[in-house]
């Protein structure tokens, strides 16, 4: 019985009925170095209050076993559990008015990176642990009510090896030395806290210690201890310098800004391996991937996403794990928050310079493919259960919401954010609320009404779309200019006019002669309704290019009229915060059908070797490389890849530093789309997958760019099964292993493919194995490498098996199954687009969730067609 999916409905009845005092938690990992052994015991006894004595309501706890269940002193074993466990629930009926339960089950250990994953490192055969939560798997390792309103304290106790590191939420309160070499660890009580924030990790991880000292608020010093760990092979790359540094200007900033103090003791953060998000914000025991521990040389763009990253999560400790939103709905009081923050905190107070204008091309480049889905939804979202709120963690919750914030800070002043993010907190600590609340929060520290901002900005879908409208005399003089904003939102049909508080920058020819477009002047603006005019350009010369958003200040796509657009693309331009937002534009416009591709690609080629930001080179090669494969007809292709290619080698070789290392990266991304590649394009990738000679002037290959070169040769059916062992025995790693799966599934014949194939629909490998998340990921990326002719057969089996591979996997693996198979690089093939809109029509029951993958791989397939339309 599958009943796993926790509708909002009945979390709203749990909640009004019960009330958590407290949860004791035993988890026994002294077997998990076992591969035979798939579960661990887990015992959990939680009290709660009970608001109707006589009512019932159920535990959520997915399993691999239920040994006993003790409700209020009555126990049920063996055959009665039969009336009380139901799936993944347990009935719990006659409740007192005080109740405790106690659940002696078994915890299944995960390859998907949900719940407690398991993972051996391929070159020691350590076995490492940790646990991840968010939306609701708790109840995948422990029994609970499921739902972040039912907040209580959990104390934690863990036996595992004794030479394993082991920690949570809380400090580490004692230790029982055991005689067969294991020992239980009890951890302190935690203050109170949603069951998707607390964890476990366990492992013989690598350890560094530090502390930060501070002054709070009010003037009370604080310390709070740190640490970092990672996988004993990853030790000599942990940069624990770096990291405690970002750690403590975090701790720094907050501080500055927020009244209450860090709340939850110590801070860990652990760098687990297979990780499926970027990082999890858990009280005291951040998680990250990691692929955040840089194995081969990184660019400041790596370092500054990074850094990034630990201030968003840090910001988490007060927007989500102190104040946590009553349901999913409300994902983005903590979400978006925490991604603008995040990249503030980012920019004043680290050293790295470019935050905003990497969140400009990248974060919200992210926003705006989503948003722009046929699934788009407001900010402030309808999530009806836990399967919708698990696609929720999207561009829209995130880089939209922050977006929006950073607008929101425009218009009401920092200050003001500041003063009603810390009255919202001291109302509810250790507490849920909602978007009520921090609204009568803001409209106090504001003085303004915030209802009418709500409605147009948190409520309603879509875009906003910016464009400066120009009249001129026959002297190329300004008559008119007008700044217009349009947005319609797809849900409703509707016009939504925002409120936008914008500068329009005014560019024109540089004076150094240097052929860049430079800044001339900017005009503050505030546009309320369709329009707004613009008198200080009336009676000036018309300018070479108008930004209708510049410095970046609003979340809205940019209309830029003819003239600008061709300014730039011919001329690029030497501000760093418009460049991302143009480049942004450009690539807007290839996925709507409005630039043909090849111009993009062209574009980036022509001015790559000039654009001195790492973050957005680094996203406007990736763009020019996912166009190449998917956006340019067949018959335009090979001429169009070996410009590319060639440009890439030529850049390489006359750059240094991070454009080098980027552009090396492009080269050999991009070849992989030289179907007729060359005896040099091959030449030039077997250099790079070499380690003896140098690819570029002073400079070998790493890791990773021996891997991408591999990968290249893979699909261009110039490397094999050989070459990839041989990496292997240069350099062996967890991340080599995921290539060598991602470069086998990429060689170009019926056999590889037809293997991909099937391991990725089983889940398993060729020993029958199962597929951990990051290897299945790289069988589907493998499979999906290479020509459309030799894919194409395989789909008649695709859409038949969708439901299935739905309900027979994680939602997870599920989505990374279908989405990485999914039909792209189809070579102008309109059947898979039939197929699939086919399918949607056949299956309007279809799970919820699973529909939105399928539209939303639908719509850029279709976006994919357009673009190959094109002719040149």
């Amino acid at each position: 019985m599958n009943n796993e999916n926790l509708t909002r409905d009945e979390a709203a009845l749990r909640s009004q009925l019960v009330s958590v005092e407290s949860y004791d938690v035993s988890l026994d990992l002294s077997q998990a170095a076992d591969p035979a052994v798939e579960t661990c015991p887990s015992i959990t006894t939680l009290v709660f209050s009970c608001h109707q004595p006589g009512a019932s309501t159920f535990l959520d706890f997915i399993h691999g076993g239920i040994d006993s269940v003790i409700i209020n002193g009555r126990s049920f074993a063996e055959k009665e559990l039969d009336g009380i466990v139901e799936g993944s629930r347990i009935q719990l009926t006659d409740l007192l008015d005080h109740n405790k339960v106690t659940v002696t089950g078994h915890a299944v250990f995960s390859t998907s990176g949900e719940g407690l994953h398991r993972f051996v490192d391929p070159t020691d055969q350590q076995t490492y642990l940790y646990t991840q939560y968010e939306p609701a798997d708790a109840r995948r390792v422990f029994a609970n009510f499921e739902q972040p309103d039912l907040k209580a304290s959990f104390t934690f106790h863990v036996r595992a090896p004794q030479e394993w590191h082991v920690a949570s939420n809380e400090a580490l309160t004692s230790v029982d030395e055991h005689q067969d070499g294991t020992s239980t660890r009890h951890f302190a009580a935690t203050k109170r806290m949603s069951t998707y924030i607390t964890t476990v990790l366990a492992g013989p991880y690598y350890v560094v210690t530090d502390e930060w000292r501070g002054v709070t608020q009010d003037g009370t010093e604080l310390t709070v201890p740190l640490n970092i760990t990672a996988r004993q092979s990853l030790a000599q790359h942990v940069d624990h310098e770096e990291i405690f540094t970002i750690t403590k200007q975090g701790l720094d900033y907050y501080h500055q800004k927020f009244t209450v103090a860090y709340p939850w003791g110590k801070y860990d953060s652990a760098f687990v391996p297979e990780y499926n998000l970027g990082a999890m914000e858990n009280p005291g025991l951040v998680t990250f991937t990691e692929q955040y521990i840089f194995e081969s040389h990184a660019t400041e763009a790596q370092h500054e996403g990074r850094a990034g990253t630990i201030l968003h999560e840090m910001a988490h400790m007060w927007f989500g794990d102190l104040v946590t939103m009553k349901w999913w709905d409300d994902l983005w009081l903590k979400e978006s928050f925490a991604d603008y923050l995040g990249t503030l905190a980012t920019d004043k107070a680290t050293d790295f310079r470019t935050a905003w204008v990497s969140f400009a091309n990248r974060r919200k480049g992210w926003a705006y493919v989503q948003d722009q889905f046929p699934t788009t939804h407001p900010i402030v979202s309808d999530i009806t259960d836990l399967e919708a709120a698990d696609q929720n963690f999207d561009g829209i919750t995130y880089a939209k919401g922050a977006s929006v914030l950073k607008q929101l800070a425009a218009y009401v002043g920092e200050d003001a954010f500041f003063d009603a993010a810390n009255t919202y907190f001291a109302k509810h600590a250790f507490g849920n609320a909602t978007l009520p609340d921090f609204l009568e929060a803001l409209a106090t520290a504001s003085g303004r009404d915030m209802d009418g901002w709500t409605e147009a900005w948190l409520k309603t879908s879509g875009p906003s779309t910016l464009s400066v409208e120009l009249d001129e005399d026959e002297n190329g003089l300004v008559t008119r200019a007008v700044l217009r904003q349009k947005a319609t939102d797809p849900t409703t049909g509707q016009q939504v006019l925002r409120p936008h508080v914008v500068k329009v920058g005014i560019f024109d020819a540089s004076t150094d002669g240097a052929g860049w477009l430079e800044l001339t002047r900017s005009i503050d603006a505030r546009l309320e309704g369709e329009t707004v005019e613009l008198p200080d350009l009336v009676g000036s010369p018309r300018p070479a290019l108008v930004l209708p958003n510049h410095e970046d200040l609003t979340y809205a796509l940019i209309e830029l009229d003819e003239q600008s657009q061709d300014s730039f693309i011919s001329n690029g331009i030497n501000d760093g915060l418009a460049r991302a937002t143009l480049w942004a534009s450009l690539w807007n416009q290839v996925r709507s059908g409005r630039l043909d591709p090849v111009t993009f690609i062209r574009s980036v080629a022509r001015h790559g070797a000039m654009v001195p930001e790492a973050g957005i080179l680094s996203g406007i090669t990736l763009n020019a490389v996912y166009a190449l494969e998917n956006y340019v007809s067949a018959d335009r292709a090979p001429e169009v890849a070996a410009l590319f290619v060639d440009a890439a080698w030529e850049i390489t070789q006359r750059t240094t530093g991070d454009l080098r290392r980027i552009w090396a990266r492009t080269f050999a991304r991009a070849a992989k789309s030289a179907s007729e590649a060359s005896e040099n394009v091959i030449y030039r990738l077997e250099l790079m997958a070499g380690a003896e000679k140098d690819f570029a002037p002073g400079e070998r290959s790493d890791a990773e760019l021996r891997w991408l070169a591999l990968i290249a040769l893979s699909v261009l059916g110039a490397a094999d099964i050989t070459d990839f062992e041989q990496e292997i025995a240069r350099e062996d790693s967890a991340k080599a292993r995921v290539s060598r799966t991602h470069a086998l599934a990429a060689v170009p014949d019926p056999t590889s493919k037809t293997t991909a194939w099937t391991q990725a629909l089983s889940v398993m490998d060729g020993a029958g194995v199962k597929l951990s998340n990051d290897h299945l990921s790289a069988v589907a990326a493998g499979f999906a490498e290479g020509s459309w002719q030799l894919r194409q057969p395989f789909y008649q089996s695709f859409w038949p098996r969708l439901e299935e591979v739905w309900q027979s996997m994680t939602q997870s693996n599920a989505t990374r199954v279908i989405e990485g198979l999914f039909p792209h690089g189809v070579e102008g093939d309109q059947q898979p687009a039939i197929d699939a809109t086919a399918w949607l029509s056949e299956h309007p029951d279809a799970p919820a969730a699973l529909r939105r993958v399928v539209i939303e791989e639908l719509d850029m397939l279709q976006r994919e067609l357009t673009g190959q339309s094109f002719t040149g």
